[in-house]
């Protein structure tokens, strides 16, 4: 075989798996939804466990019926004691709709939840190919979305709990729930001393607890100080755990923000003055819609079951 036709054979054999992974990354994978389903050991002794149903990214269209039948479906299939929605909730200017299909029945369900930036404004189009130099830019064209219907959807025909920038406490399962969380980091929406303050301000701080840290974007100014000031669970979104990933690779290849690259999608650990807390990064349910590809990163949902500290080990101290 000539050289020449040993090049053209093997530009043809790369092209052809090129466009197989096209394949399976456009037109099958971004549609095998999956639960990720985690076991952590956070609540006070003696605490029946708490089954966290944890929601981020749908990036909804009203057409994508599949997804949200298949969100819809968690509400009998995981039965969550409580619902947290780390954000990106819409992809289209009519997505509301769609949420409203998936999420209708998780209605009376406690929830939390926290804006990421196209709960505010719509997807525009871009090259994909800039999220491999670093995070993203903000569109400066991309048009409003109608958050206000967003919010009153969530908070009052669900009863869901918004987090931006404040602290909140539920009962859950005769559990104290405390819960900070912040806008979306990634567009600097964030106030860290405000969502600080409002949980100072909560009544009886020193009554047995959980306490919830809840971001969209999960930068690792919110992640330090959220641990810092004593959550024992942290949970966020946003990086779609790299969307298109290497497969059986521990690492994403981007994450849309600065969070170590092995720690954007599932469950780790996070560190900062002296205290380590789990942290769950949710590959999320969706995509944009100007770039409908997975790629060895399925769509997910994940299901955190919380359990009681045993007598004899010892939590955390709160700074």
């Amino acid at each position: 075989m000539t050289p020449l036709r040993t090049a053209l054979t093997s530009l043809g054999a790369v092209g052809a798996v090129g466009a197989a992974a096209a394949l399976w990354g456009v037109g099958i994978e971004r549609y095998l939804f999956t639960l990720r389903r985690h076991e952590i050991a956070v609540l006070p002794p003696g605490s029946p466990s708490v089954t966290l149903l944890h929601l981020s990214d749908a990036h909804m269209a009203p057409w994508q019926g599949r997804k949200q039948r298949w969100i819809a479906d968690l509400a009998e299939s995981v039965q969550p004691d409580l619902v947290v929605n780390t954000g990106d909730n819409l992809g289209h200017e009519r997505g509301l709709d769609g949420i409203r299909n998936a999420f209708a029945p998780l209605r009376g369900v406690p929830g939390l939840f926290v804006h990421g930036s196209n709960d505010v404004v719509a997807p525009s189009g871009r090259n994909p190919l800039r999220y491999f130099s670093g995070p993203s830019s903000h569109s400066k064209t991309a048009g409003r979305l109608d958050t206000e219907a967003l919010d009153a959807y969530l908070t009052e025909d669900l009863g869901w709990t918004a987090l931006h920038n404040t602290a909140a406490s539920l009962s859950v399962a005769g559990l104290r729930i405390d819960a900070m969380g912040v806008d979306d980091a990634h567009r600097d929406w964030d106030d860290l001393d405000a969502a600080v303050d409002a949980l100072s301000a909560l009544p009886d701080r020193d009554a047995p607890r959980l306490l919830l840290g809840v971001t969209h974007a999960p930068y690792r100014r919110v992640l330090d100080r959220f641990t810092a000031v004593g959550a024992d669970v942290l949970l966020g979104g946003h990086t779609h755990g790299g969307q298109v990933r290497i497969p059986f690779s521990p690492k994403a290849l981007v994450a849309n923000c600065d969070i170590p690259l092995d720690q954007a999608r599932g469950l780790s650990e996070w560190s900062v003055s002296g205290r380590t807390v789990p942290l769950n990064v949710s590959a999320g349910l969706g995509h944009s819609i100007y770039a409908p590809v997975r790629f060895a990163c399925r769509p997910e949902a994940s299901v955190i079951t919380l359990r009681a500290v045993p007598d004899s080990s010892e939590r955390p101290p709160r700074g």
